[in-house]
């Protein structure tokens, strides 16, 4: 498994959200520049990075930003936030961008979705599903940076893709997000299950090694984490051992 430092942008800076509430944010006094600097100077292979601004309004407002830390090769960057047309696939991907994350599209305009698949490459594109539990436990899909509310599952909709190549998969259980209380791991567990061929990233609660180790054991290919990165809850010797897989 290998640990995927995230990058939340948002106006030109590194914040992160609880729980996907954008009244509920901290900033923090770092550069993202400054920031993809140090996971790079740790072997950092890939980041991930997500336009928060384009995942609520549906436009890349942090495109230049994100694609001069592209432009510096490694690490590579996985980036997602208001991507939902062909156009800002191929413009990131010729950009050097390594992996688009589709969010809000793969709901709304999953045909579509489909297509890109196909054209790019299952590497190239993944999908990002996030998800709230309901009362019955079952995964239900949140879109458009988390505002909206739907009544696919996260089973549903990766099933959708399946046939078409789907490979990459980040899941975020918004509960967890930002708040520090450890990853679902009966969800991931659930998520490796139905859909072993997949490779999962995990996101959302992350907050030490025994979480990583955690989620190693669950059989998940990656794991996302940002505040706990922020908040320096790794040594630098934990950080090189994950980032390098």
């Amino acid at each position: 498994m290998r640990l995927l430092p995230s990058i939340d942008l948002r106006d030109g800076q590194c914040v992160r959200l609880l729980h996907g509430d954008f009244d509920a944010e901290t900033r923090y006094d770092i550069t993202p520049q400054a920031l993809h600097s140090r996971y790079r100077t740790l072997g950092a292979r890939w980041l991930h990075c997500v336009d928060l601004d384009g995942a609520r309004d549906g436009q890349l407002a942090n495109r230049d930003l994100i694609e001069a830390m592209a432009a510096d090769g490694l690490p590579r960057l996985q980036v997602g936030g208001g991507v939902r047309s062909r156009e800002i696939v191929e413009d990131l991907l010729q950009a050097g961008i390594g992996r688009v994350i589709v969010g809000s599209a793969a709901i709304e305009t999953p045909e579509e979705v489909a297509r890109w698949i196909e054209v790019f490459g299952p590497e190239r594109i993944g999908l990002a599903i996030d998800v709230r539990l309901d009362a019955d436990s079952v995964p239900r899909v949140q879109t458009r940076g988390w505002l909206q509310s739907t009544s696919a599952t996260l089973w549903d909709t990766v099933q959708r893709f399946v046939p078409h190549g789907l490979q990459h998969v980040l899941c975020t259980d918004i509960a967890r997000d930002g708040a520090l209380q450890g990853p679902n791991l009966g969800l991931y567990a659930d998520c490796v299950r139905r859909f072993p061929a997949i490779e999962w990233q995990a996101s959302g609660g992350v907050r030490d090694a025994q979480d990583l180790e955690a989620l190693a054991e669950v059989g998940v290919a990656a794991a996302i984490s940002g505040k706990a990165l922020l908040e320096r809850r790794f040594d630098d010797a934990t950080l090189v051992r994950w980032l390098a897989d």
